[in-house]
């Protein structure tokens, strides 16, 4: 049997930039003691929404990303983290740095929120590019918060090998929001047949954290989730912060394409 034990770190993040890479030391070294290989984190692990971002904003082979990788090489894990790096046009790119053991690559996410009266564009540039890596041989592809209300990303990740697909997410409040998420993401994961691993943001009201001046930012809800490929919640957490860990059966992804083989059955003809 193949598995993968993954962690999920539900935190609230701030505006100090080293007591978010604090949180992600301490929580990675909780992760690890748990028997995990690999470790998600929010978007936005780096500084919260709502928050300025372009003077934060730094290359992968810069300081934060440097502290990540050390965290990851100490506890021999992969890590998953969100960040800001510097776009050519002065705006910055929402990245996912991932690295450890074997890994190192980064995701641009592709679909930038302009939605729900916000607009991610104003500040960060779209990335274009769709990325599946392997974490103990096993194909990893990475999306970001509102890439989830699109189905073709998701298919195109399973297209490139991924079984598991990571989510990291900083999710806005709202009404109806919560049930959104908790549909989307198990539609992404029937669309893919693919394990989602999909972690939020903590709300911030629960961290004690204060919200002066940042209006309709999608500073998250919590709710992290763990969907299997048939669709089938294997984990959920609460809005507070949280670990968990669980452990993914990898040979359920090709139980469910032999019976479920949508990926083998779509037309793609029809675009």
């Amino acid at each position: 049997m193949s598995t993968l034990r993954v962690a999920q770190a539900q935190i609230a993040t701030g505006a100090d930039l080293d007591d978010n890479l604090r949180q992600v030391a301490e929580q990675t070294g909780w992760a690890a003691a748990a028997g995990a290989r690999l470790v998600t984190f929010p978007e936005a692990t780096m500084r919260a929404f709502g928050l300025p971002l372009a003077e934060i904003a730094q290359p992968l082979d810069g300081p934060w990303a440097d502290g990540v990788r050390a965290i990851a090489a100490r506890h021999d894990v992969v890590v998953v983290a969100g960040m800001f790096t510097p776009a050519t046009d002065g705006r910055v790119t929402n990245t996912l740095l991932v690295t450890g053991p074997g890994v190192e690559a980064s995701y641009d996410k592709i679909h930038v929120y302009d939605a729900f009266g916000y607009a991610e564009s104003d500040a960060v540039a779209p990335g274009d590019d769709v990325v599946v890596v392997r974490v103990d041989g096993i194909g990893v592809g990475l999306a970001t918060c509102y890439d989830v209300r699109f189905p073709d990303l998701f298919t195109a990740l399973a297209d490139r090998g991924a079984e598991v697909v990571c989510l990291p997410s900083s999710w806005g409040a709202g009404p109806g929001k919560l049930e959104q998420w908790q549909l989307l993401t198990r539609a992404r994961a029937l669309d893919s047949t693919c394990f989602v691993v999909a972690t939020g943001q903590a709300d911030p009201l629960t961290a004690g954290l204060l919200l002066p001046g940042r209006g309709n930012a999608p500073t998250g809800i919590g709710h992290s989730c763990v969907v299997g490929p048939d669709g089938t919640v294997l984990a959920e957490l609460g809005a507070e912060e949280d670990l968990v860990v669980t452990e993914l059966d990898l040979d359920e992804v090709a139980r469910v394409r032999a019976v479920l083989p949508v990926l083998l059955n779509r037309r793609r003809d029809l675009g």
